[in-house]
């Protein structure tokens, strides 16, 4: 059992909570039973190795027995040990060190991708990891996070994606003028989705392959991303609220771009 939480070795996991550290290790760190169990099960290439306290590694036995599948070396740690891991004030007892799994935006978009995300200049990293889960739960095809926006290995955005960041194509560090043109040489239909939008969202026929373009969470999206789309939409408030945040704009989007092309399931 490890349980000298000044150990070079818990130093170095604590480290990746730093995007420096992660850039120069190649490593991220998965917080929690939900987030190791996504990784062993849709990736398990991609973990490094596994720490758990003891009680927790008896009450997920299963995940201990998949790490072992997959031949990832399991570590028993001191409460202690794994709260100097964590980058939680609260840690759920259990990290898996990761490799990166995003892909190249040529890998990520394939040759016929029906819907496609695309986030820039997107800080919030709740937000960032709830579009990534958003997408997901739709059945996008992949999302292109830009090189301004939060990097997706932050550890919030990762708790944010619940496990998604393991189930759909991710690519990561593109400048948007790249990934629009490769969106459109793909024959996506490009929209953004901007509160300044003139067109309403149930006006859009969205039954055509197409790409969400989402901006900041407070001034949106600039203008020359904008000029860029083929559309500008916007989703129609009806009450007196004054915008919807971009996590929850995301969500609506989505599942009407869902609907209008896979149907009631």
């Amino acid at each position: 059992m490890l349980t000298n939480p000044r150990a070079q070795r818990v130093k170095s996991v604590r480290a990746l909570g730093r995007r420096s550290a992660r850039e120069r290790a190649g490593r991220f760190v998965a917080e929690g039973p939900q987030a190791v169990r996504e990784a062993l099960a849709f990736a398990p290439g991609t973990v490094v190795e596994v720490y758990a306290e003891p009680g927790v590694a008896e009450r997920h036995a299963d995940l201990l027995t998949a790490a072992a599948a997959a031949d990832v070396p399991f570590h028993e740690t001191s409460p202690e040990v794994l709260s100097a891991m964590a980058g939680t004030e609260h840690p759920q007892g259990l990290i898996a060190v990761c490799r990166p799994v995003d892909v190249p935006l040529a890998q990520a978009l394939g040759p016929d991708p029906r819907l496609v995300v695309v986030l820039t200049n997107v800080r919030d990293p709740g937000n960032a990891g709830t579009v990534i889960r958003c997408a997901d739960a739709v059945g996008a095809d992949a999302v292109v996070v830009s090189a301004a926006s939060v990097d997706i290995y932050n550890p919030k955005v990762v708790r944010s994606t619940a496990g998604s960041l393991w189930h759909l194509p991710l690519v990561r560090g593109v400048e948007i003028e790249q990934a629009l043109e490769a969106c459109s040489a793909r024959g996506l239909r490009v929209l953004a989705a901007d509160g300044a939008g003139s067109t309403l969202l149930p006006q859009v026929d969205l039954t055509g392959p197409h790409a969400w373009v989402m901006g900041n969470e407070a001034w949106g999206l600039e203008e020359a991303v904008r000029e860029r789309c083929d559309d500008v939409v916007r989703v129609p408030i009806h009450g007196h609220a004054e915008s919807l945040n971009l996590a929850m704009a995301a969500t609506v989007c989505l599942y009407a771009s869902a609907g209008a092309q896979r149907g009631p399931s």
